[in-house]
C-alpha cells in the first residue's frame, strides 16, 4: 500500500471483500465494506443479521469521513471492547475509512476468554482488510452554481484550472453546474466564482 500524504485523500476499499477466523470450534467471518454515510451501515448491519439469523453475534465497527472522526463499535452482546474494539482498531492500523467490518461470529462451544476474543475479532477483521483493494479517496465538497451564457467562457476555464467532477449541468439562458470540488480547491474555486460577474452560488 502506498503511503498518502495529500491533507485531503484517505484511504478506503473499492469494493466488499470478505475474511475468515477459526479458533477452538468457533468460526469468525467477516465482511468489509465501502460506505460513506451512517445510514448505510446500519442497512448493511441488518441484511448480516438476516443473512447469517443462526450466529450468535454480530459486532462491527466503522470509520467515516477525511479525518474518520465519526465512527462507531458496537460488541453486540459479547463482552465489553472484546469485539468492536479490536474490528475498529485494524480500521485504524491501516488508516482506512469510509468502511465498515462487520465479524460475524459462530460458537463452537469452547469459550475463548477475552484475551481470545480480542484476538478472534482483530483477526477476522484484518484478513477482510488484507483480502480488500485499497484506494485513494479524495474529500471534496458539491458546489452548485449559476451564470448567463455569456460567462461561459470564464466558467469553462475555471473547470479546466481545478478540474473538479461535473455532477450535474444544465446549459440555456441561465446555466447551472453541480460540482464536487477537492477539498484543498473549495476555498480558492468560490473565491475565483464569485469574482465572475453574474455567478450565483447556489445554497
Amino acid at each position: 500500500m502506498s503511503e498518502i500524504n495529500s491533507s485531503d485523500s484517505y484511504k478506503s476499499i473499492l469494493k466488499p471483500s470478505t475474511g475468515i477466523y477459526k479458533e477452538l470450534g468457533s468460526k469468525f467471518l467477516s465482511f468489509a465494506y465501502p460506505v460513506s454515510f451512517e445510514e448505510e451501515t446500519k442497512e448493511l448491519v441488518q441484511n448480516i443479521k438476516k443473512s447469517h439469523f443462526d450466529a450468535r453475534h454480530h459486532c462491527f465497527a466503522y470509520r467515516l469521513g477525511l479525518s474518520g472522526d465519526l465512527w462507531r463499535a458496537n460488541d453486540d452482546g459479547e463482552p465489553s471492547s472484546s469485539a468492536g474494539k479490536p474490528i475498529y482498531g485494524q480500521l485504524l492500523s491501516y488508516e482506512l475509512s469510509d468502511v465498515l467490518i462487520i465479524v460475524v461470529r459462530y460458537f463452537g462451544g469452547t469459550k475463548l476468554g477475552i484475551p481470545g476474543l480480542i484476538r478472534a475479532y482483530r483477526s477476522a477483521a484484518a484478513d477482510a482488510i488484507i483480502n480488500a483493494e485499497i484506494i485513494e479517496k479524495i474529500a471534496g465538497e458539491t458546489v452548485d452554481f449559476s451564470f448567463g451564457y455569456f460567462q461561459m467562457n470564464q466558467i469553462m476555464k475555471l473547470i479546466k484550472d481545478f478540474s473538479p467532477d461535473i455532477l450535474e449541468q444544465n446549459f440555456d439562458n441561465i446555466c447551472t453546474i453541480k460540482a464536487r470540488v477537492r477539498l484543498k480547491n473549495l476555498a480558492v474555486f468560490t473565491s475565483a466564482l464569485m469574482e465572475i460577474e453574474g455567478v450565483s452560488i447556489i445554497k
